[in-house]
């Protein structure tokens, strides 16, 4: 099946996935080993556990939670697209993420999702603004840095020229 008719419905999208079409695409295991875990201790806190157990997640458990990502995220993909052509746009947005969800019944996931994308955001504003400041202080210092570099220079070469002058004063005295 050809790229652009997996891409056609969300249905054709997954049947691409499950026919090896998306084999290219590999979620990384340490993370998804990492996402599995941190569930699992959070269900065991919702269950009345303490949420600090260490569970041990197989080898095929993660891979098989690595597919059932890959698909979901092919799935939610192919549904934010559908949504993106109907608008007559052909860049995927955030709303049209949390349409997808809507619209394929995971409307519990939009809030936290929408969250997660506020914080996000703060947090790259953050980062933007330190930025800035450091990128401020280095011109600063970097135009500090000249002008006691031109100072130091200067007094350099005065230095220089002191010692000419008095030289051929004193190799004249010896001379004599």
């Amino acid at each position: 099946m050809p790229a652009t008719e997996a891409l056609d419905s969300p249905s054709k999208s997954a049947e691409a996935c499950v026919e090896g079409g998306a084999d290219t695409e590999v979620l990384p295991k340490a993370l998804v080993k990492r996402i599995v875990k941190a569930g699992l201790q959070q269900w065991d806190a919702a269950a009345g556990g303490d949420g600090k157990r260490d569970f041990q997640v197989n080898k095929d458990a993660v891979l098989a939670c690595s597919e059932a990502g890959k698909l979901f995220i092919h799935y939610l993909t192919a549904t934010a697209n559908d949504t993106c052509r109907e608008a007559r746009r052909q860049t995927i947005s955030a709303d049209d993420v949390l349409t997808a969800l809507e619209d394929l019944n995971f409307g519990e996931l939009v809030e936290p999702l929408k969250a997660a994308l506020e914080a996000f955001k703060a947090e790259n504003k953050e980062k933007s603004k330190k930025r800035v400041e450091t990128s401020k202080k280095r011109k600063a210092s970097v135009t500090a840095d000249d002008g006691l570099a031109a100072a130091g220079e200067q007094q350099q070469q005065q230095q220089q020229q002191q010692p000419q002058a008095v030289a051929p004063a004193a190799a004249g005295g010896e001379a004599s």
